[in-house]
Formats: C-alpha cells, structure tokens, sequence
C-alpha cells in the first residue's frame, strides 16, 4: 500500500531539521533490517524522539510504526497524521488490543517502535523497561534492536519550553546490533539484557555529543551524574 501520510512526513521533518540547523550524528542504521520484522527499542527524552527514531531507520528503507499512548491519536492535529502513518494507540488500560495489533504487524514484516519506558525520562538517565518489548520479539520470532537518543531533549521535553529555533543543536544516535529473544528465555532476564545494552549506546551517545552547558542556566538538560542539574530520579518520583 502507497504511504500517502509517511513519506511527506519525513520530507517535512527533514526541511524542519534543515531550519534548525540541527546537527544530526547517526551510526548504527545498518544494525536494523532491510527486511523482516524487528521491534527497535529506545531511551525516551524528548517529545520528537520517535522522529529521530525513524530517522534512523530510513537509510535501511525502513519506516517505523510506534506504539504511542492513545491520547496523542485523539488530537485533531496529530491524531490523522498517526493514523495515516499506521502507528499503534496504546491504551495503558486496556494494552491488550495494541499488542496484538503491534504482533500482527511484526508478522507481515513491519519494524515496530518502542519506548520501553513509557514515559519521558526527566532525569535523562534510563528508567525501568517495560517487557512488552521482549515479549513481543519472542512471540513474533524477530530480533530487538536497541537504540539511544541524546540531545533530543535540548528541543522539547516533559516540563520545557520547546525550542523550535535555528539553535544548531547536535542530536546523537546510535544504534547496536540486534539482540535475539530467545522463546527458552524468561522476557525479564531478556528485557534486562537489552537494557543494559540500551545504557551502553547512552552512553556512547553522550560521550560523542559534541557541546557542553554553555553556562550555569545551560546545564538544565545534562544528569546529575554528569555534572548536570536535571532532577535526579529520586528527585523525580518525589516530585509526583
């Protein structure tokens, strides 16, 4: 079926890309399929991140179908442009539909986006991972690849303004080699496993990024770990 909703999609956001200036540090992309089912899986510090996510896919000719949380389909703006880009509404309630509809589509051999944690990390470090992930690869018998975002969250992230201007900010991405999900295996020792190789290709990522905080007001997107003044993940739970 003709993508009439995807491929103009990423024409817009590779002009918006353009704008901006953003000065994009991909490696990995051929660690994804050409063919066949795959379940990519991500960190999740910014509201563009499933953009990137897809981005990283495309020099493999592939296009990402994520799953996102229901409400983002109900917008009158966004909501068409996911639907017509066959993304996956997920119901936190009542998750089974989504499931079932992200398997089928692993079966006909589509790449399904994850972002195990559900939710954007406001520390910027990794939280827990969700197995539906691994579960999903075992069921379907494709393999997991794991992916780390970094820089992302300098655009627009959970509880910041959004800065869409020519910022020239560098996003990094990297993508590792694709892990298998053994049906033998427990999903939870398998969804700690990729979660471990989710934190080195973090780290990796922020280890290349290529600026530092300009300023003490600048050090809001860098972890406490690294020096920054993001809210711990203590911090951020006590918040709530």
């Amino acid at each position: 079926m003709a993508e009439l909703v995807y491929r103009p999609v990423i024409g817009a956001a590779r002009s918006m890309f353009k704008a901006l200036d953003l000065k994009i540090d991909c490696q990995g992309s051929e660690n994804i399929p050409r063919s066949g089912g795959a379940v990519l899986v991500s960190n999740h510090i910014g509201y563009l991140d499933f953009i990137f996510s897809g981005l990283a896919a495309l020099p493999q000719k592939r296009l990402v179908r994520f799953m996102a949380k229901e409400s983002v389909f109900r917008h009158r703006v966004s909501g068409p442009l996911m639907r017509g880009m066959k993304h996956i509404p997920v119901d936190r309630r009542q998750g089974e539909e989504a499931y079932a509809h992200a398997l089928d589509s692993l079966r006909a051999g589509e790449v399904i986006g994850v972002f195990p944690e559900a939710t954007i990390s406001q520390s910027f470090t990794l939280k827990g991972f969700k197995s539906g992930a691994a579960r999903l690869a075992q069921e379907a018998g494709v393999p997991l690849v794991p992916m780390a975002l970094w820089g992302t969250q300098r655009l627009w992230t959970k509880g910041r303004p959004k800065n869409l201007r020519r910022s020239h900010i560098p996003v990094t991405i990297r993508v590792g080699e694709a892990m298998e999900a053994p049906n033998d295996q427990y999903a939870g020792a398998i969804t700690r496993r990729l979660r471990e190789r989710v934190q080195e290709l973090l780290e990796s990522a922020q280890r290349a990024y290529p600026v530092r905080p300009k300023d003490a007001s600048d050090t809001w997107w860098v972890p406490a770990h690294l020096g920054g003044t993001a809210p711990t993940p203590a911090e951020v739970r006590e918040a709530r």
